[in-house]
């Protein structure tokens, strides 16, 4: 990645394009989890491939690509949502490229619980989870406290506790 991200510095497009597709299915992750909607979160990502077409150069310490595009992802999904779209939930598939029914069955699995977890958890629980991030670097995205993340990372998975085990579940959304 750090050879991509050098030639797409230089204004080398065709390693930018290769840069994103790295990184689409973690943009897609994160968009969906803030906007719960497959066209706002195509929307934002598009905003986001080209914001950073045009603020690459700004990016400092090669290091941080991933959390500096996630942040600009995060800023473009926070202004869809204050021109006061409406959030809807699509059952939409994403594209899975694995093939494997087991690989399916866990994405509608994941879907799921993320429906029924607060809206203010799911992009924590997509950037720890799926996307890797460490709890810091959440704060640091997100602009919340490190001590706050941890906080809203137990309680999402009290809420998805609650949602596997039916005994102690109360209904979700």
């Amino acid at each position: 990645m750090n050879t991509l991200l050098k030639r797409a510095k230089r204004r080398d497009g065709e390693a930018f394009v290769a840069l994103m597709q790295e990184n689409m299915k973690g943009m897609y992750r994160t968009a969906f989890a803030i906007l719960s909607n497959d066209e706002d979160a195509a929307d934002a990502i598009q905003d986001t491939i080209l914001a950073c077409w045009e603020k690459l150069h700004t990016l400092k310490q090669e290091a941080y690509f991933k959390s500096w595009l996630t942040r600009i992802l995060i800023n473009k999904c926070n202004d869809i949502l204050r021109k006061g779209r409406k959030l809807v939930y699509s059952d939409s598939m994403m594209d899975i490229q694995t093939g494997s029914a087991c690989a399916e069955y866990e994405m509608i699995e994941w879907r799921e619980m993320l429906r029924c977890v607060d809206e203010k958890y799911r992009v924590i629980l997509v950037l720890y989870y799926a996307e890797g991030f460490k709890v810091k670097e959440i704060g640091k995205l997100l602009g919340e406290s490190e001590s706050t993340i941890k906080r809203r990372l137990t309680l999402a998975r009290r809420q998805m506790e609650l949602m596997y085990y039916p005994e102690m579940r109360r209904e979700c959304k």
